[in-house]
């Protein structure tokens, strides 16, 4: 048997295992089940994008050509799959518009509820 025939909603997890890493967009986001062409599947809960306004500017980043959202979140975060920090900092959906043009400015911020200087 494979095992899709053997898991049919997925591979088998203990509810308290998490599903995401805590690096992920996702950690801590509820998972439903739902039911998808007859058969029940686990899903993530909605996840709703904050506010711009609600991180606190560290500095700003002008994008240089060939710059890439990974390489750049690499270089300013220290992990190239945190891209989507720097989405979120800067209300982008798509992470290939953070770098699309050349001369942007980019907010580098500490992550969401952290506070800053300024808001300490």
């Amino acid at each position: 048997m494979t095992v899709p025939e053997l898991f049919p909603a997925g591979l088998p997890q203990a509810p308290e295992a998490p599903a995401f890493p805590p690096t992920s967009r996702y950690s801590g986001l509820p998972l439903l089940t739902a039911e998808l062409d007859g058969r029940q599947v686990r899903c993530v809960s909605r996840r709703f994008v904050p506010p711009p306004e609600r991180f606190a500017l560290l500095r700003e980043h002008l994008v240089a050509d060939g710059e890439r959202p990974d390489t750049l979140a690499a270089a300013e975060l220290g992990d190239p799959e945190r891209f989507w920090l720097l989405c979120d900092a800067n209300g982008v959906l798509d992470p290939a518009e953070l770098t699309a043009a050349v001369g942007r400015r980019l907010r580098i911020t500490l992550p969401e509820g952290v506070p800053g200087a300024a808001d300490a």
